[in-house]
């Protein structure tokens, strides 16, 4: 199953620009608040030790890893839970907020703030989950028999209204393990991990840098959340084009990567996910697994009879492949590690699973 984010934010921010540079799409963009309309796709995340191992392999197939995005319409005020149950069940949140200047693009609230908009959208996260704890709690309530696994669920839910009364989301209510089990099903948007993009323009991004940049960085490092500048506009036009003419382009602008890289490290860097790579003539293949998984758990992610026959895995580091250029040179240095269950893998490990069912 990948990995899921949503993507979250005022109307006319560039939302939708952004979902397209991921998933490489041609999803209508708006110029005027009013979308309704909610897309989701696959991102294929680039990975360059691929690229690599396709070059060593010939595979019949490359699989990157690949993430699901869902762009909501944008959130007015006091319209949020409506819109935001499509992002219920995602795994983390990108909010988009803008600070790009385009007049013939109005923004919803007349001028650029990027704080007064992360504001706007923070305070709909809250009352999302403030409205869905209420209803639930009513609902318990309205129910003959409360014990067991519901009293845990109650308690939970009534230091979860706390927290939100007392503006903390719900990352800060000091759950434990067993009431975060009991509400976990709910979706709670303010328990969600999120890095925030801003979307700049050209010169902005030329300048290195954006009117209110100084209160976005404070407000981001008080809430621990990443933050990322990207111009979607540009980025869509260099999703367009090929290989070449793309690094070309790339060259010619001063920009290192794409953005889908930057969003993509972001989010495994936030996440704690990592990826491993397995090779052979029939796939390369990229796997996302969380950081402090073993080689059993590892090997669960390709199959479940890998990890139920689990003897051992052999493992290279793609740094060694990728400086010898040759699996048979990585073996004659005894850089291939014959690994127990118990390993730790790590970023970039290239695995093969040895098993017995």
């Amino acid at each position: 199953m990948a990995l899921t984010c949503g993507i979250v934010g005022l109307p006319l921010v560039g939302k939708t620009t952004l979902f397209n540079v991921l998933t490489q799409s041609e999803e209508e963009t708006s110029t005027f608040a009013g979308r309704t309309k909610t897309n989701a796709r696959l991102a294929r995340i680039p990975d360059e030790r691929l690229d690599f191992l396709a070059s060593l392999y010939h595979p019949r197939k490359v699989t990157p890893a690949t993430l699901e995005v869902i762009d909501v319409p944008g959130l007015n005020r006091g319209a949020g839970a409506a819109f935001l149950a499509a992002v219920r069940d995602v795994d983390a949140l990108i909010h988009v907020v803008r600070a790009f200047r385009n007049e013939a693009i109005p923004h919803v609230d007349g001028t650029l703030n990027p704080v007064r908009d992360l504001d706007t959208i923070n305070v709909e996260l809250f009352l999302a989950d403030l409205q869905m704890v209420e209803t639930r709690l009513e609902r318990i309530a309205a129910s003959k028999k409360v014990k067991g696994a519901t009293l845990v669920e109650q308690a939970a839910l009534r230091r979860c209204q706390e927290a939100l009364e007392a503006e903390k989301p719900l990352l800060e209510a000091g759950l434990t393990e067993e009431e975060w089990k009991a509400v976990r099903s709910l979706g709670f948007l303010t328990m969600k991990p999120m890095i925030i993009v801003v979307n700049i323009d050209e010169d902005q991004m030329h300048q290195g840098h954006f009117p209110g940049e100084a209160e976005v960085w404070e407000y981001a490092a008080t809430k621990g959340i990443p933050v990322l500048t990207i111009c979607a506009a540009l980025e869509a036009e260099i999703a367009r084009l090929d290989a070449e003419e793309r690094d070309v382009f790339l060259r010619e602008m001063g920009i290192e990567e794409p953005g889908i890289n930057r969003v993509a490290r972001a989010i495994y860097r936030h996440l704690g996910l990592i990826s491993f790579l397995t090779a052979g003539e029939d796939e390369v293949r990229a796997w996302t697994i969380k950081e402090g998984s073993t080689a059993r758990m590892a090997a669960g992610k390709i199959h479940t009879d890998l990890e139920r026959g689990f003897i051992r895995a052999e493992v290279v580091k793609f740094e060694d492949l990728e400086r010898l250029g040759d699996m048979n040179k990585v073996k004659e240095k005894g850089l291939l590690r014959l690994e127990g269950k118990d390993y730790i893998v790590q970023d970039g490990d290239i695995l093969n699973i040895r098993f017995n069912i």
